[in-house]
């Protein structure tokens, strides 16, 4: 009876391992992939309970999630002589499973340098002002230079993106003395275009108060208007031109000659 109990416990045992060694459990995110002897078996297992022979078959479980990986600063010389370093981000996914599983063997580190190798290709490509202005086109380049490999191995590229582009320390100084020069250059163009269109506007007046004195008189009047309205010690009272210069003719006007003073008449001797 012993002997039986134990054969019993001994055959529930081996049940439960064989059991445990054939369910694999794969997750909602997952896809897994059945190697019976070293051969690929069936579709692609779909999130669940995943059944296999034991010491026969072997279950890759591959992850279909967006991944984030970033990519490490690579030094390189821009097409106009620059030496900068430039990182990126590369978000990606798998589609495929089983070419992900058959066709590479590490398809994360393939990825990582193949990105690499694109990112350090788009800085000798690229002038700096691309780099720094131009980052959207650059990224849909790198894309398209990620992709394209990454389609045989099961893998799409959803996005890429350029982080970060390190500088110089001397081309920042030089960046930064362009741009104070060309602040200047705005401001002083837009200084000398002020000063135009207001002289233009002044000669306009000019010409309406030339041609309307009154104009000119009222304009006298609200300037005295406005030196009043200031707490002033000193009030200057201006006076109208045409006044200024009726006294300036009337100062340099030439004196009237004298009059003729008439001859003695001469008187007789003889009284006459």
């Amino acid at each position: 009876m012993d002997l039986v109990l134990v054969v019993l416990v001994v055959v529930i045992a081996g049940l439960l391992v064989l059991a445990g060694a054939s369910v694999r459990v794969v997750t909602q995110f997952e896809r897994g992939v059945v190697l019976r002897f070293g051969r690929l078996h069936g579709d692609p297992r779909p999130p669940g309970l995943a059944l296999i022979a034991p010491g026969a078959d072997r279950l890759r479980k591959v992850n279909m999630q967006v991944v984030t990986m970033p990519v490490p600063a690579q030094e390189g010389i821009t097409r106009d002589n620059v030496t900068v370093k430039v990182d990126a981000v590369v978000y990606y996914r798998v589609y495929d499973p089983v070419r992900v599983v058959v066709d590479v063997q590490n398809y994360e580190a393939a990825i990582g340098q193949v990105a690499q190798a694109s990112l350090r290709s788009i800085i000798g490509k690229s002038d700096l002002d691309d780099l720094l202005s131009n980052r959207e086109r650059l990224n849909q380049g790198l894309e398209l230079m990620l992709d394209s490999p990454a389609v045989d191995w099961g893998v799409h590229v959803d996005r890429v993106d350029i982080k970060d582009v390190a500088l110089p320390e001397s081309m920042k100084r030089s960046m930064s003395r362009q741009a104070e020069a060309e602040r200047e250059r705005r401001s002083r163009v837009i200084t000398a275009e002020g000063e135009l269109q207001a002289s233009q506007k002044l000669a306009q007046a000019a010409e309406v108060m030339a041609a309307q004195p009154a104009a000119l008189q009222l304009r006298l009047l609200q300037t005295m208007v406005e030196v009043a309205a200031e707490k002033n010690s000193t009030v200057v009272l201006p006076f109208p031109v045409e006044l200024l210069r009726f006294l300036e003719s009337a100062t340099s006007a030439p004196a009237p000659a004298p009059a003729p003073v008439p001859a003695p008449r001469p008187v007789p001797v003889d009284g006459r």
